[in-house]
């Protein structure tokens, strides 16, 4: 049996102020950093857990809890991967609003389809990304917005390519993410239907834990809290 963690950063900035986040780079809070710190005691209590490997996006929020999680695991030592396929979804010109103003604009359906639903994109900014840290990302691959489907699109390679090779060589791996990029990979990993998607929630830096066979299926599932 392997072990597959999930963590959904801890609180940052803009969760606290409930705007969209997506690609905009946020630290996090006092309280975010207090939920990481948590996170890692957590983890650091899972029988039999020993990664080989960090996997990250490369946004600060999931860096930072990456880093907390690691320091406290004494996990420092280990490779980490930051990748911008692990990012959030691209919320496109909704990044910087207000979800309740965004509700008022766009209408509560609107917005909960955009929101919560899987194939639904939201409106598109203007320009790609100007970053420094997607230069040598081919910039075909830089969305402008995304929906969950298309997160899980540009998501699922990474994974194939550099996590399921390592659990399937029986090392366990810690994944740090976003909520909507980890719920476009649990929903592939679950097999969760496109309606039923609608109703998951990843909280911020509650720890979920998949024990998996020598297929990588799904023999147990446990959320820390």
């Amino acid at each position: 049996m392997v072990k597959l963690v999930l963590v959904r950063h801890g609180e940052s900035i803009a969760n606290a102020t409930n705007v969209y986040t997506g690609w905009n780079d946020v630290p996090l809070t006092k309280k975010g950093e207090e939920q990481a710190e948590k996170a890692g005691r957590l983890i650091q209590q899972i029988p039999d857990f020993y990664p080989t490997h960090i996997h990250t996006s490369v946004l600060s929020r999931a860096i930072m809890t990456a880093n907390i999680v690691a320091d406290i695991c004494n996990f420092l030592y280990l490779p980490i991967t930051k990748t911008w396929r692990l990012n959030e979804r691209h919320y496109g010109s909704l990044r910087g609003l207000n979800k309740d103003v965004s509700r008022k604009v766009f209408g509560v359906k609107q917005v909960l389809m955009w929101r919560r639903g899987f194939y639904s994109v939201p409106p598109k900014q203007g320009s790609p990304m100007i970053d420094r840290r997607y230069r040598l990302c081919d910039q075909h691959l830089m969305p402008r917005a995304e929906s969950l489907y298309q997160t899980q699109l540009r998501l699922m390679p990474y994974y194939y390519d550099h996590v399921a090779p390592r659990l399937l060589n029986n090392e366990d791996q810690l994944i740090v993410a976003h909520g909507s990029s980890l719920r476009a990979l649990i929903k592939k990993l679950e097999n969760i239907n496109d309606h039923d998607i609608v109703k998951l929630e990843v909280p911020n830096a509650e720890p979920i834990i998949y024990t998996m066979d020598n297929r990588l299926n799904i023999t147990n599932k446990e959320i820390l809290k």
